[in-house]
């Protein structure tokens, strides 16, 4: 958050509305962008605000399957736009949440494996009054609390009823399987002639 603040409030100042940056040349976007890396995300946020405004008359759609079609948006962000921007009941799921589902219904599989569980755990927690704060209250808990390492289990709202926390295999919970390692290969070639003077 503390990298992207002064980005963020200098990119919302060259563009206030989604009219502003529809209307910029790539170019510019690129310029307040540069720095942050992930060029192809400029693009598409770019491409998504010259849809808007030309498909949707510049009013962001707040429908699932519409927010998919845009460029550069998958399940999560539109998940994390129609809860958090329109307070929308929709279940946000990234690594926080995971770690917090999977701790809380103490899930012992490797997370490649469950993920419809999860979801369906989230999605059973997931707040129909209040999207938007249940969101980021459970998106900060993940973050602050139950970490990956040394989760603050003390300190959780929820440390009664997470069977991670009861069992004390928290910091065992969620099972991530890691990536093989990728075995790279190299060769040098010699050329020689044939009184064996080396060429290359």
């Amino acid at each position: 958050v503390q990298t992207v603040y002064s980005y963020f409030y200098r990119f919302m100042k060259r563009f206030p509305t989604i009219h502003y940056l529809a209307a910029a040349s790539i170019e510019d976007v690129y310029q307040l962008w540069q720095g942050l890396g992930y060029y192809s995300r400029a693009r598409s946020l770019h491409k998504t605000a010259n849809d808007i405004v030309n498909t949707y008359d510049g009013v962001f759609p707040t429908d699932r399957n519409l927010l998919l079609k845009l460029p550069g948006i998958g399940p999560y962000t539109a998940a994390s736009i129609i809860s958090l921007a329109f307070n929308k009941p929709e279940t946000v799921i990234d690594g926080n949440v995971t770690r917090v589902i999977c701790r809380m219904y103490g899930l012992t599989y490797p997370v490649d494996q469950i993920q419809t569980i999860i979801r369906d755990r989230a999605t059973e927690l997931t707040s129909q009054t209040r999207p938007a704060d249940y969101a980021s209250a459970i998106m900060d808990l993940g973050a602050t609390i139950c970490t990956p390492k040394n989760a603050n289990c003390s300190a959780c709202p929820w440390s009664k009823q997470c069977l991670a926390n009861k069992q004390g295999i928290q910091e065992q919970i969620p099972v991530i399987k890691k990536l093989d390692k990728k075995i790279r290969e190299e060769n040098v070639y010699l050329i020689t002639n044939d009184t064996n003077k080396i060429f290359i």
